[in-house]
């Protein structure tokens, strides 16, 4: 179902890309957003890794966790999460004009509004970024919602069963010792960072 999936992409911002990098898997965590049917993430373009994650298969994958599910035996205990794996080939996003594109998408996706109030990205900024991409086309959701599911023998122990909710939330933005807008609002917040 491609609305749970997008669901559950569009509540993060922080993924794992795993690839085979000279012989050796390597799994690399990653800012990532997603534009439509296809997923985004960044980083370095200095970092071989990154390039190697180019035209290679690699899975993506993202992860909330959501409680911990307390059970009234060990075997039982687990946790409440949603999930997605991206499986697919990494392609590098190319030309000046649609890497930037995709910076100010990224930047509009994680800081609604900031874009504007930044100085223009300069030609070495862009030259140090790479950005790459893939069709969202092979993927898989995994999601735990829910009491815990004990055995009936043992629904009439007195044990504490039940949910530890575990909830992400942005705290109050703090200022940069050096800032000269010390006394301007702060930028919004990523609206997608609340949780159920």
């Amino acid at each position: 179902d491609r609305d749970t999936l997008y669901a559950v992409l569009d509540a993060g911002m922080l993924c794992h890309v795993g690839y085979v990098f000279e012989g050796y898997p390597v799994v690399t965590p990653t800012l990532y957003w997603r534009e439509g049917d296809a997923i985004y993430w960044h980083g370095s373009s200095a970092s071989r890794a990154l390039r190697a994650s180019e035209d290679v298969e690699v899975c993506l994958t993202v992860t909330h966790l959501d409680g911990l599910v307390l059970a009234r035996s060990a075997f039982h205990h687990s946790a409440n999460y949603r999930s997605a794996m991206l499986f697919g080939k990494g392609r590098l996003v190319t030309g000046d004009d649609e890497k930037l594109a995709r910076l100010k998408a990224m930047t509009e996706s994680f800081y609604p509004g900031r874009w504007d109030e930044l100085r223009p990205v300069s030609p070495q900024e862009l030259k140090a970024t790479s950005i790459l991409w893939m069709p969202i086309d092979e993927a898989s959701v995994k999601i735990r919602t829910g009491d815990p599911v004990d055995h009936e023998e043992d629904m009439a122990d007195e044990v504490w069963a039940g949910i530890a909710p575990f909830r992400l939330a942005l705290g109050e933005p703090e200022p940069d010792a050096t800032t000269k807008a010390a006394g301007r609002t702060a930028p919004l917040m990523p609206a997608r960072l609340s949780r159920p």
